[in-house]
């Protein structure tokens, strides 16, 4: 579950919480049509959600992992996105 609800949050520590759990803060600011834009334009690898390598996979390996769901080795991409 990904939530803000404060019910949820509350749970964390207690006998309640979900089996599987991933905290993260940070924050992040787009205009308003912005990530759609640059997920059209190739900027971002988007992938599925796979909940072994959200909540089994060492945090250094995620992003690693999560390129392999797509087909990609991630030493081998350029530093630019281009379309064919």
């Amino acid at each position: 579950v990904m939530t803000t609800s404060r019910d949820v949050l509350e749970t964390l520590g207690t006998d309640k919480q979900p089996s599987d759990v991933l905290v993260a803060l940070g924050y992040a600011s787009w205009e308003k049509g912005q990530l759609e834009q640059e997920i059209l334009d190739n900027a971002w690898l988007t992938a599925p959600a796979d909940l072994n390598i959200l909540f089994k996979t060492p945090i250094a390996d995620r992003w690693r992992e999560a390129a392999k769901l797509i087909g990609v080795d991630i030493l081998t991409m350029p530093g630019v996105a281009g379309h064919a």
